[in-house]
């Protein structure tokens, strides 16, 4: 792989941001992107990963519309909303992977690269998920997501199909609405002809009829025919076969897909069939009577996959036209017709009274001067009130006050001009609360009452909320990203500078060159380099690039070990508590921490300028799901530094973390003292928390994550490490020159032989070439071959060989665990004790891993 200049995206040999994120995270991790418009997965931007790695994890259906072109990629539960174009829709562009709907899409890509947001709500839309085409409703959120330059790289879309709810709502309305024109009709032929009318232009049939059946013989009298021809008349059914004649017989549905194939028709009778353009059909008994039985049909000119919604619709509507075609048929005297009216009633009724006891929104009845005088039990289910409550009391008392104006002026103008009208307000709850409701109000016929259908607004404008939390925390999430893997490349880049730096002066002061003045100056710049590697290594916390040594640490112990460091340091103002109790051992590096709780006690001294108290807590937490902190489910030790100081305000407290962030002026502060913790903690799988208010002083909380090991004692049984003895010849690899030439005066130093190679191609080279290398000092980030593939490619060939891996930053995901390492800038103290180790290890027993005490000088 060629060099990237800093400011190109660098490839990452990890898809850990996969991890967690179902079938579609495998489907995506498996796939070679290098023919899409995307490329290769390694070379993805930050922006791209962190926005498929949140929306992997996300249980509602999310699409990612990447670049100008919208490559598509989704989870899982989107993949369930795509059906069968899934897997082939992922990693395609939108426009080719959805055709159907191409210009609705360009829409989309249109306005959200320019960086607008769209919301739609039931949308419909016709889709061929499933090979056929399909209508499906849904709400859609589009925003656009921000690449590394700040500018919209693509569009994200958060769905929710409401195609069940809307063709529920539909079909409802469509049933009530041909109950109340089937009603009034007393004729039949009436009632057959406006069912067959409606039916099939709902479910867009070829033909719909009633028809009798009786010796053998179908007697159609009226039909509704599109596109086909009218088939009123008597037709033979004896070719139909018995299995046919049988199911009407049983009174049994029959549903027939495709009149060419089904079994259960002969040759004859699909011939018959295909003369009458009939290619798939439903019937359904209406009457079964001594002489035959009587049906409704629904008919398609080509064959067709019924859904289950429309055989169950066709049954429904028949069982309505049943209902009116009996009530017709007794209409021919006075005593059926009142019976039959009386039925009508009864039945509207009993319809009415299921809508009104079912329905989910709040349905009342209601007068322009304020009392209500029905309410459905929908308000007791979504405000507790009882119904005595609801109609003893006028409704502006239920009213925020704050909308009660608006609400009443509403009321007043549809009684004005006597047309509907839909507002929004809050309504009391019994136990004191107020929930947002949407209303629908319409007039009713007297001028005195009205109606009103409340919906509860309450879920969706949760949803809204979340939504938005989502989106914030995206924004925050990239932002932080962008700035952790500038910080982290700068401070790589300050290693490797200081590396030769701290070398050189190190050199200097071990062979005492110079006067004493120069000496004194040379000691002044070592200290100094000295400083700034202190301030690499927090820009590397920061950063979550630090070297770490993560073992199990008594909290209790390092606390009460630090306490009189940190009273000396804070001086006499401060009054310095501790507030400890039993726990148990916590995952973090020994030193890292030390130097984090040092930090966040310096914090707290400066924010109590005139004294105050400092109290230094820690606990045993549990923490049972992810939260707004970003903190994962699990057992933690939570570490607390609370002052009593000036506090912060909720913009300080969002920017405390960012590195260089201070309010305490220019040169009096890095601003990277809390970056430090946090980036400490989150590398170790923990957080930092903060808790404070203008005045009312500042609470610190590190969270470190419970260690499933024993605390080790390794101070008392530590040997000390005898200084290297001469093992022969040092192959040393680094594409840095000046950092080579400073090391390889440190192992010349050490009386080693050293071998230069600028590149791990040139070592290869070198070695193929006879030479025998004691041991590899190599550095990791090197163009081309990295020095841990190096020293992959040397354990086949050269097992023994003791390998020290040099490292600018704790690359965790590229150097193996096994594998000794140093980390830059170093001395040649620091060299020695390495190698020191690393001769001292038995050949078979390869070197520690970091968890248990490597080699992380």
């Amino acid at each position: 792989m060629p060099a990237h200049s800093a400011l190109s995206i660098r490839p990452v040999a990890t898809f850990d941001f996969l991890n967690g994120g179902g079938a579609c995270g495998e489907l995506i991790r498996e796939r070679d992107w290098s023919a899409t418009a995307l490329g290769p997965i390694d070379y993805w931007p930050a922006s791209l990963r962190t926005t498929v790695a949140i929306l992997l994890r996300s249980p509602v259906p999310i699409v990612l519309l990447w670049g100008p072109a919208g490559v598509m990629l989704y989870n899982d539960g989107y993949s369930v909303f795509a059906g069968g174009r899934h897997p082939d829709l992922l990693g395609s562009e939108v426009r080719l992977g959805w055709p159907e709907v191409a210009e609705f899409n360009d829409h989309v890509m249109t306005v959200g690269l320019a960086g607008g947001t769209l919301h739609y709500h039931d949308q419909e839309l016709t889709l061929h998920r499933h090979g056929r085409p399909e209508q499906v409703w849904m709400d859609l959120d589009y925003s656009p997501v921000l690449d590394e330059s700040g500018r919209p790289g693509g569009v994200i879309c958060v769905l929710a199909e409401t195609t069940r709810r809307v063709a529920s709502e539909r079909r409802t309305a469509f049933l009530l609405s041909l109950a109340d024109a089937l009603r009034p009709l007393d004729h039949a032929d009436a009632i057959m002809d406006l069912a067959a009318e409606r039916l099939g232009e709902r479910l867009d049939a070829s033909r719909v009829f009633y028809a009798e059946i009786a010796g053998g013989q179908m007697t159609v009298t009226c039909d509704f025919a599109r596109g086909v021809g009218s088939i009123v008349g008597t037709h033979s059914l004896d070719a139909f076969g018995p299995d046919l004649l049988g199911a009407y017989r049983l009174g049994t549905p029959v549903v027939v897909r495709d009149v060419g194939a089904d079994p259960r028709l002969n040759q004859e009778a699909r011939d018959g069939l295909t003369q009458r353009e009939v290619g798939a059909f439903i019937d359904v008994i209406l009457f079964e009577e001594e002489a035959g039985v009587g049906l409704l049909a629904v008919q398609s000119a080509t064959p067709r996959v019924w859904t289950e919604a429309e055989e169950s619709l066709v049954q429904e509507v028949a069982e309505r036209v049943k209902t009116a075609v009996e009530r017709a048929r007794a209409a021919d005297g006075l005593r059926r017709l009142n019976e039959t009216l009386e039925e009508q009633i009864a039945v509207r009724s009993a319809e009415r009274d299921r809508l009104w006891n079912l329905s989910q929104d709040m349905l009342a009845r209601a007068d322009y001067a304020g009392m209500m005088s029905a309410v459905s039990p929908a308000w007791s289910r979504v405000l507790g009130w009882s119904e005595a409550d609801l109609l003893t009391r006028g409704y502006a008392s239920f009213i925020h006050p704050e909308d009660g104006p608006q609400t009443l002026a509403a009321i007043a103008r549809m009684a004005e001009t006597r047309r509907p009208t839909r507002f929004e307000n809050r309504i009391a709850t019994r136990d004191g609360g107020w929930k947002d409701i949407e209303w629908t109000v319409a007039p009713e016929e007297d001028g005195v009452h009205f109606v009103a259908v409340g919906r509860d607004l309450s879920v969706t404008k949760a949803r809204e909320a979340d939504l938005e939390e989502a989106r914030e925390a995206l924004r925050q999430s990239q932002k932080m990203e962008a700035m952790g893997s500038l910080t982290g490349g700068v401070a790589h880049d300050f290693n490797n500078l200081l590396t030769p730096i701290i070398g050189s002066l190190d050199m200097l002061v071990r062979k005492g060159i110079g006067s004493a003045r120069e000496r004194r100056l040379i000691e002044g710049a070592l200290q100094s380099a000295e400083r700034a590697k202190t301030l690499v290594q927090r820009l590397l916390a920061f950063a979550r690039r630090q070297p770490l040594q993560p073992t199990a640490v008594d909290v209790v112990r390092i606390v009460q070990n630090m306490a009189g460091l940190i009273g000396a340091t804070l001086g006499p103002m401060i009054d310095v508590r501790v507030d400890l109790v039993d726990l148990p051992p916590a995952r973090a590096d020994l030193n890292q921490l030390e130097m984090a709780l040092l930090n966040l006690a310096v914090n707290a001294r400066d924010a109590m300028p005139g004294g105050g108290e400092l109290t230094i807590a820690a606990r045993a937490e549990s923490v049972e799901s992810r939260n707004g902190h970003g903190l994962a489910a699990g057992e933690y030790v939570r570490l607390s530094v609370r002052d009593t100081g000036v506090g912060m305000d909720e913009e300080t407290q969002r920017r405390a973390i960012e590195p260089f962030f201070s309010t305490k002026g220019i040169g009096k502060g890095t601003g990277l003292g809390l970056s430090m913790v946090h980036g400490l903690a989150a590398q170790l799988g923990g957080g930092l928390t903060i808790a404070s208010a203008p005045g009312h002083g500042t609470t610190m909380n590190l969270w470190l994550p419970i260690s499933a090991a024993a605390i080790r004692d390794d101070a008392a049984n530590a040997e000390p490490l005898a200084a290297p003895r001469r093992i022969g010849t040092a192959l040393l690899v680094d594409d840095e020159e000046l950092v080579r030439l400073s090391t390889a005066d440190m192992l010349t130093d050490m009386q080693y032989e050293v071998v230069e190679a600028g590149s791990a191609e040139e070592a290869l080279r070198l070695l193929d070439g006879g030479l025998a290398p004691d041991i590899l000092v190599t550095d990791h980030l090197m163009p081309g071959m990295s020095g841990t593939e190096l020293a992959r490619r040397l354990r086949s060939s050269r097992p023994g060989l003791p390998v020290l891996i040099v490292s600018g930053y704790a690359e965790e995901d590229g150097v193996d665990a096994d594998i000794p390492r140093l980390t830059k800038p170093f001395r040649i103290a620091e060299l020695s004790a390495c190698l020191a180790a690393i001769i001292a290890m038995p050949p078979e027993s390869g070197a520690p891993n970091r968890g248990d005490g490597a080699i992380n000088t």
